[in-house]
């Protein structure tokens, strides 16, 4: 049953792999193994061995091996079908190992296991010796987490410069490793991807806008139903051991101290001085916090715009958002419904909407300028998104009606600027509407759907 359980659907489910419920259900296999001889069969529904098991196995297993291949992703035809090498970049648990791995890798390395991190840390070659030693025909070969080992990557160098056959699917989740690694980021030869948390187009068939405020979209979290635990193993694992451990401080209190006002503030200006003075840590060591974060992409940092008139003082601060708002909920121990008051949900909805336009703009690799607006004078507008041939002024409202008093900030806004600007007001109403001269009230649907896909 084991062996069903781990090589199941072609063989992709290695036991880095399994899902946290595949995990359990390996463990609960050889609790009733022990009780029951009957258990046999893996319980999917294909497995040629059915005999009688549990019920309850039935759904626990097949549930949880199938959950990763129920969405597919935008990058999914890129990776798979690009000529040369990928460099897939994004957070950790947003889908990179399993997106690489559906691909059927002839072979697999796993930097975050270490065992296999020690190995190849103390023998560099060791990795030029497996892949020199694979048959000619087996050519795809996947690392995963390579900012661990960044010098690995001249390896790869060296390997695809003597074997044009060779492919390589390389996963990352530290732009700061790399960089203090010196890594050679294989200029010319590799295709460098970022991968995000699922986002609107991937799900919009089963989006459930609350369910993307309060717990997420990593795809584990989002698709199952025991996200919450994940997002606190995340938060409790991920964020705050081995974060911490790349700002290189023993003083957990302060660090912890920092994550949590971090995402209290998450969608606002960041102001260093503020923050030092409410958490007792010095700004640069905030700097230096903050850096780290969004090295590590687990914020994203969006500058403000400032070509207005002269008379105006634009805020020279940058808004910052965390990359999942589960993750962010989490932090600051919001996992329950009830833990959302209307005014949280308003806020969410705007930092959501604007992580979705950040998402489009990476994945699609279209090189807009995303920025934000306020001044001293009290003029904001949320989201400015300039492209090659039009410039957009949004105004984000969870609102579920259109009013003209919603496009004041926008018009203001207009009357400063020195570019001509399209002006959108997007809310959770049903109605496109065109307010004149205002500008038009859109269904975030609508504007994520139809508008944003139209801009060059």
């Amino acid at each position: 049953m084991e062996s069903c359980l781990r090589k199941h659907d072609g063989g992709n489910y290695l036991d880095s792999e399994l899902t946290v419920t595949g995990r359990i259900a390996l463990t609960a296999f050889h609790i009733l193994s022990d009780a029951s001889s009957a258990l046999t069969c893996c319980g999917l529904p294909d497995c040629p061995r059915h005999l009688k098991t549990p019920e309850i196995w039935l759904t626990l297993v097949s549930y949880s091996v199938n959950m990763t291949h129920m969405i597919d992703r935008i990058l999914q035809d890129t990776i798979k079908n690009h000529p040369k090498s990928v460099l897939l970049l994004g957070p950790r648990q947003v889908g990179k190992s399993t997106l690489c791995g559906e691909l059927n890798p002839d072979f697999s390395l796993n930097l975050a296991d270490e065992e296999h991190f020690r190995q190849h840390l103390n023998d560099p070659g060791l990795v030029k010796r497996i892949v020199n030693a694979l048959p000619i025909q087996k050519n795809l070969i996947l690392i995963d987490e390579i900012q661990r080992i960044p010098s690995m990557l001249n390896t790869v160098q060296s390997l695809i410069d003597s074997n044009k056959n060779l492919r390589f699917l390389l996963t990352g989740s530290s732009a700061r490793k790399l960089r203090r690694g010196q890594a050679n980021l294989l200029p010319g030869r590799v295709l460098i991807e970022y991968l995000p948390p699922l986002v609107y187009w991937e799900i919009k068939h089963k989006f459930d806008l609350h369910k993307a405020l309060t717990i997420g979209a990593l795809p584990e979290v989002y698709l199952q139903n025991y996200g919450p635990e994940i997002l606190h193993s995340y938060v409790a694992v991920y964020l705050k051991e081995e974060i911490q451990a790349e700002a290189f401080t023993k003083n957990l209190a302060s660090y912890s101290r920092f994550l949590d006002l971090a995402a209290e503030l998450s969608g606002q200006y960041m102001n260093y001085s503020k923050v030092a003075s409410d958490s007792e840590i010095h700004k640069e060591t905030i700097r230096r916090y903050m850096e780290i974060l969004s090295d590590t992409l687990l914020v994203e940092l969006i500058p403000s715009y400032t070509d207005v008139d002269k008379k105006r003082r634009a805020r020279q601060k940058e808004k910052f958002i965390f990359f999942d708002l589960g993750v962010r909920n989490s932090l600051l121990g919001k996992q329950s419904a009830a833990a959302f008051s209307k005014e949280d949900l308003g806020q969410l909805f705007e930092q959501w909407f604007i992580l979705q336009i950040i998402y489009f703009n990476k994945i699609y690799k279209k090189s807009w300028k995303i920025s934000t607006y306020r001044d001293a004078m009290g003029v904001e507008v949320d989201l400015v998104i300039e492209t090659n041939e039009v410039c957009l002024a949004i105004e984000i409202k969870s609102s579920l009606r259109a009013q003209e008093k919603m496009f004041r900030g926008l018009n203001k806004f207009e009357k400063i600027t020195k570019r001509q600007f399209k002006k959108y007001l997007v809310y959770q109403g049903e109605f496109e509407q065109n307010f004149d001269e205002l500008g038009c009230a859109i269904p975030y649907q609508a504007f994520l759907e139809r508008t944003l896909p139209k801009l060059s």
